[in-house]
C-alpha cells in the first residue's frame, strides 16, 4: 500500500510517559467547563443510541444515517446497556428503559433460529453479524454468524439481566429472556478448529477460518463461553487461548505491554468487564492486570502519535486516535509533498503487532480510552472538538473518524456518519469513568463472575462477596 504507513514495528523515538495508578482527571475535580463537556458528550452519544433504534423492535442499526441500512447485533448490545445508563442520568425515565430493554428482547427470543440460508436471524443460539432492521432475520448472504458479534450482544443481555432487579413483572420477564437468550448459545458448536472458537459461520456449513487466537477483544468471548452453564468451553480452554499471547508482549513507544494495534481490542470486553485488579494466570506472570494493559496501550498511541513517524498533519499529544473505523475511500492523493494511499473501513492501528495509518483519526479510541488514562483522554477529545468543531461533532456526539490530511472538496475529509459500535464504548467508558455503573452492574452478574472464576482470575473485587442479582433462574 504505497503511501500508506503500515509496518510491523515502529521507526518513531519512543516517547516514555508515567502510567502509574490513575490520578489525574478524577470527574469529582473537574473544572465546570470540562464537566459540561462531559455531560454533552455522554448525553448525546446516549440520544444516537435511542433515537436510532427502530422503536418497534429495539434493532439498532450498524451506522447512520444510511437509508434502508441493516442493523447490528453488536450495536444492540451496546443499546441495551445505553438503557441502563439513561435510565441512571435521566436522560429517560426507568418505565421509558424497560419498555425499550423488553420490546428489544422479546423481539430476538421469538425470531426463527434454523440453519437455511435465508429466513432467519441465526443459529444454535448466535446470531447473524446483519440484520434486516424491520424482520429481524439475515439481511444478505454477506452476513456471517458472528460469534464476536453475538458476544457483544449478549453482554447488553447480561447488562439488563442484572440491571433490572426489581420484583415486578416486566422486570422479571427482562431477567428470564436474558437468561434463555445466553443459555441456548451453543459454544461447543462454534468450536470448529481444535480448542479455538471460529470466527464465524454461514449456511450451509461453512465456518471462517481465522479462529480466536491471541489478545484481543476476544477476552469477553471466551469468558462467556466458559461460564455457559449448557454448553461450556473447558475452563482450561482461557490457559489455552492466553498461550497464544506471547508473540504480542514486548516494548512499544517506550511501553510494555500485549499488542493490539486497533483501541478497540482493548475497549470492547472492558466496556462490560471491570479488570482492575483482578489477575489470570498471564496477569500474575507479568505483574500486570487487563485494565493497566489498556492503560499502556492508550498512552503507546498517543506517544505514536507525537513520534508521527508517517508525518500526518495535526498528529500530536492531543490530536491522536487509531481504531477500526471508516476512511476516505481507497484513493490516492498527495499530501505534504508525498504520494499518499488512503483507505475506506479499515482496522487502523499502531501496536508492536502492526502499524495501519493512513491519517484517518476516530475520537472512539480517545473517548472509549477515558476509563484507562482520562489524564490524557480528555483533553483530546476537547481539544478535537475545539479544533474541528461543529464539523466532526454534532447532535449524536463524534462522527465516526476524519482525515485532516485528505482533501475532500475544498476542506479536510469527514465522515458522515456514527457507528454504533464505536459509540457504545465512548457511551459506556465514559460512564464508567465517572460513576463506574456498568462495571459495578455487571459484577452482580453469576455468570460473568462463574467465567472469571473458571478462567483463574483472582483477586481484586473477585475476593468480595457480591450480592448477584435476582435472576429467578437455577444457578
Amino acid at each position: 500500500m504505497a503511501g500508506v504507513v503500515h509496518f510491523a514495528l515502529s521507526s518513531g523515538t519512543a516517547l516514555a510517559a508515567n502510567t502509574g495508578p490513575v490520578q489525574a482527571a478524577n470527574p469529582a475535580a473537574l473544572t465546570k467547563t470540562d464537566q459540561a463537556f462531559v455531560e454533552d458528550l455522554e448525553h448525546r452519544t446516549f440520544q444516537w443510541f435511542w433515537d436510532m433504534a427502530n422503536p418497534k423492535n429495539g434493532l439498532v442499526p450498524d451506522r447512520s444515517p444510511l437509508p434502508n441500512g441493516a442493523a447490528s447485533i453488536a450495536s444492540v448490545g451496546f443499546g441495551l446497556t445505553a438503557y441502563g445508563i439513561g435510565a441512571e442520568r435521566g436522560y429517560v425515565t426507568r418505565d421509558q428503559a424497560i419498555d425499550r430493554t423488553l420490546t428489544t428482547l422479546r423481539f430476538l427470543i421469538n425470531l426463527p433460529q434454523n440453519d437455511k440460508a435465508s429466513g432467519a436471524s441465526g443459529y444454535k443460539g448466535f446470531f447473524y453479524h446483519f440484520l434486516d432492521p424491520n424482520t429481524g432475520l439475515r439481511v444478505a448472504d454477506w452476513s456471517e454468524l458472528s460469534s464476536v458479534d453475538t458476544t457483544l450482544l449478549m453482554g447488553g443481555v447480561l447488562f439488563a439481566q442484572s440491571y433490572y432487579d426489581q420484583d415486578n413483572a416486566k422486570e422479571k420477564e427482562i431477567r428470564d429472556i436474558a437468561d434463555r437468550l445466553y443459555r441456548r448459545i451453543d459454544w461447543t458448536w462454534m468450536k470448529a478448529h481444535g480448542p479455538w472458537l471460529s470466527m464465524g459461520w454461514s449456511p450451509p456449513n461453512n465456518f471462517i477460518t481465522t479462529d480466536w487466537k491471541g489478545y484481543n477483544e476476544g477476552l469477553i468471548i471466551y469468558l462467556l463461553a466458559i461460564a455457559s452453564p449448557t454448553h461450556p468451553l473447558p475452563a482450561d480452554t482461557w490457559k489455552t487461548w492466553t498461550a497464544t499471547y506471547d508473540g504480542q508482549w514486548g516494548d512499544f513507544q517506550g511501553h510494555q505491554l500485549l499488542n493490539f494495534a486497533p483501541m478497540f481490542g482493548h475497549q470492547y470486553s472492558e466496556s462490560w468487564i471491570d479488570f482492575r485488579g483482578i489477575q489470570d494466570d498471564f496477569n500474575r506472570k507479568h505483574n500486570d492486570d487487563y485494565f493497566q494493559n489498556g492503560r499502556e496501550a492508550v498512552y503507546a498511541q498517543r506517544a505514536y502519535a507525537q513520534a508521527n513517524p508517517g508525518d500526518w498533519k495535526d498528529y500530536g499529544e492531543n490530536i491522536w486516535g487509531l481504531t477500526a473505523c471508516d476512511g476516505p475511500g481507497d484513493a490516492h492523493q498527495d499530501y505534504n509533498g508525498k504520494p499518499r494511499h488512503y483507505l475506506a473501513y479499515s482496522a487502523r492501528g499502531a501496536g508492536r503487532d502492526y502499524i495501519l495509518d493512513d491519517g484517518t483519526i476516530a475520537p472512539t479510541a480517545a473517548g472509549g480510552s477515558i476509563a484507562f488514562a482520562p489524564e490524557i483522554a480528555l483533553p483530546a477529545l476537547e481539544e478535537m472538538r475545539k479544533r474541528y468543531g461543529g464539523r466532526i461533532y454534532n447532535q449524536y456526539g463524534f462522527l465516526d473518524s476524519f482525515n485532516p490530511s485528505f482533501k475532500d472538496k475544498n476542506d479536510y475529509w469527514v465522515d458522515g456518519q456514527q457507528l454504533g459500535i464505536d459509540q457504545g464504548p465512548i457511551l459506556l467508558m465514559l460512564e464508567n469513568w465517572r460513576s463506574g455503573f456498568v462495571w459495578d452492574v455487571m459484577k452482580k452478574n453469576p455468570y460473568l463472575r462463574d467465567g472469571l472464576e473458571r478462567a483463574g482470575f483472582q483477586g481484586g473485587w473477585l475476593s468480595e462477596k457480591t450480592a448477584s442479582s435476582r435472576s429467578d433462574r437455577p444457578l
